[in-house]
């Protein structure tokens, strides 16, 4: 969040970035990153409360910043979305949804940062693609603010995201995803999903893990989300001390593959929705093919590690969301 603040505050008065709109998208984000910090330093914020706290951000966005959303590029939805409360309530579920995502997956050393700087990568990309100076700008600030994170993280993680900084990140994809789509009718609706379909996915099926399967709370955490299964499960434990605390590390390299059938696509065809489309389909068919194979201990014996990825000693710390 410094590094962010400092940055969009010198570029706005030495360098060409949009000074009102770059102090704005702080200021909408602020409500789901102090929910997120309070939550680290007392372990008493509610996840509704911190939920409550995202849709907050997302509301201050779709007023502050115009970031609504007005179409999903489906013929039987978007002439609902033309009713502005449907539209702004959609927005605030995206939003939050996206938001809370991003801390779902930040379970390993690595997993969130890199993941995220892969998805602003390509935001960055498309929003220079259509000439949108802020979201440009915004996408590479993060990633410098989240790669200063990331060598601190990832192998040895001697710092940690937390909720708040997981909040943080997660809604300014959000919000930069919504800000391309709504500005730019060129970009496909199908691109802001396909892009982070990683995180959104699987908090789609987590939420129908929990309540449909297991019939506990949609907000009950618990320890087989697709990242944790693959530490468990994949990742060879071994004998050696010192491989057993390079596994966390071990484990992100898989998620950072996967996330990637939906960015590259997005990337190179995110003017197409039929590209984007057929792209979904697969990551979904990819993601739930490798958590069956590994719920039921037939995982492809290419995809089990012998040999560490990486080299350091790495903590084996996780964390369950």
């Amino acid at each position: 969040m410094v590094a962010a603040i400092v940055t969009f505050s010198v570029c706005a008065f030495v360098g060409g970035n949009p000074r009102e709109e770059s102090m704005l998208l702080l200021l909408c984000a602020a409500p789901a990153f102090l929910s997120g910090v309070i939550e680290d330093v007392t372990k008493r914020v509610s996840v509704r409360a911190r939920l409550l706290s995202a849709m907050l951000a997302a509301l201050l966005g779709a007023f502050l910043l115009h970031g609504v959303i007005g179409r999903v590029d489906l013929p039987l939805v978007d002439p609902i979305l033309t009713f502005a409360p449907i539209a702004i309530g959609l927005t605030v579920l995206a939003v939050a949804g996206l938001t809370n995502a991003v801390n779902i997956i930040d379970g390993f050393n690595g997993l969130a940062a890199v993941v995220s700087i892969l998805i602003l990568g390509s935001i960055g990309y498309v929003a220079h693609a259509v000439g949108d100076l802020l979201v440009m700008s915004a996408a590479l600030t993060m990633i410098g603010a989240i790669g200063g994170f990331a060598i601190w993280n990832y192998p040895a993680a001697s710092i940690f995201l937390g909720d708040g900084g997981a909040y943080f990140i997660g809604f300014t994809i959000a919000e930069l995803l919504v800000l391309l789509v709504a500005r730019h009718p060129n970009i496909s609706a199908w691109y802001a999903m396909v892009v982070a379909i990683y995180p959104l996915f699987e908090t789609l099926f987590s939420i129908y893990r929990r309540r449909i399967v297991r019939g506990r709370p949609v907000g009950a955490p618990d320890g087989i989300h697709l990242h944790t299964l693959i530490f468990k499960r994949v990742v060879r434990k071994g004998t050696d001390p010192r491989q057993r605390q390079r596994r966390n590390a071990r484990t992100s390299p898989y998620l950072w593959v996967l996330s990637m059938i939906g960015i590259v696509p997005a990337s190179l065809f995110w003017h197409n929705p039929v590209v984007l489309a057929v792209t979904a389909v697969v990551f979904v068919v990819a993601y739930v093919w490798l958590y069956v194979a590994i719920v039921r201990f037939r995982t492809p014996r290419w995809l089990i590690s012998s040999q560490g990825i990486v080299t350091a000693a790495v903590p084996e710390q996780t964390h369950h969301k």
